[in-house]
């Protein structure tokens, strides 16, 4: 797939999810189980606590994500957060709580329904140190050297162009700034009929970066101390009742015996790295 249609699939594919508010389960598959199509149970599942998810705005956990991201990022009081791939707000409105008044947290996404989402979620709460801008990643929509922390949360392994958007975290991030990301890479190449599936790009699988290759593309961006901090296999079980998964299995001749091979191959990693102060 070319560049252009990647970006379309991947953006209605979101669209679709966030018009029906409910869970990656509901739509073009993200990172979860179809029997766990409640955002909390998700998101409890991959490091979010029952009083995170119950401080957030109601409709802003649709539970796409792979990590916690905040959780792992130190943020201060004061800083700037941007979030990359920000959906319905759910990190962002988490940062605001860590930076306070005096911080600021911009939320990115590329997808115009999820942005109207996550900005009715900030003025149902009243929550006035969050923005969100609609923009793609690989172009972000912020000024050079603004934001003390770049996060992401299962986000760069859908853009076609992953280099680019560390070159571009690597931009916006002030002298000595964060990245701290969590997202699904691949210990090794997957079979060609997955890479070419666009069922599989959307569930966040077909488009993954190997794991040497991504935190390789950190480095070549110019940010230093590339850390993997955490790194789980993905869960077989979530491969066997995600519908993304058995849709591939149905429209190929890959047999299901397999799918805990596959599933052997995908990793959720957590990586920080930082932009040299100098």
């Amino acid at each position: 797939m070319d560049e252009d249609t990647i970006r379309k699939v991947v953006r209605e594919g979101y669209a679709n999810i966030a018009r029906q508010g409910n869970s990656c389960c509901s739509g073009p598959q993200s990172c979860c189980a179809a029997g766990d199509c409640q955002g909390e149970v998700v998101s409890g599942l991959v490091g979010y606590s029952a009083e995170e998810l119950e401080s957030v705005p109601e409709g802003a956990d649709l539970g796409l994500g792979c990590g916690n991201p905040v959780a792992l990022a130190s943020l201060r009081e004061g800083e700037v957060v941007l979030d990359l791939g920000s959906g319905a707000g759910l990190d962002c409105f988490l940062a605001a709580g860590k930076v306070g008044r005096r911080g600021r947290v911009i939320g990115v996404d590329m997808t115009p329904e999820m942005v109207s989402r996550a900005r009715e979620n900030a003025r149902k709460v009243g929550c006035d140190n969050v923005e969100f801008r609609l923009g793609e990643i690989e172009n972000l929509p912020v000024a050079d050297s603004s934001a003390d922390v770049v996060i992401s949360n299962c986000v760069i392994n859908l853009s076609p162009d992953k280099s680019r958007v560390f070159r571009e975290a690597y931009r916006v991030l002030k002298p000595g700034g964060r990245l701290m990301v969590s997202d699904i890479v691949l210990l090794k190449e997957l079979p060609d009929f997955i890479k070419e599936s666009v069922t599989a790009y959307v569930g966040c699988v077909s488009g993954a970066m190997l794991r040497d290759d991504y935190l390789a593309a950190i480095e070549a961006a110019g940010l230093q101390d590339v850390t993997v901090i955490d790194e789980t296999t993905f869960p077989v079980s979530l491969m066997e009742n995600d519908p993304t998964a058995n849709a591939v299995l149905e429209s190929s001749d890959f047999k299901a015996e397999k799918i805990a091979e596959l599933a052997g191959t995908v990793v959720s990693i957590k990586v920080q790295a930082s932009k040299p102060a100098g």
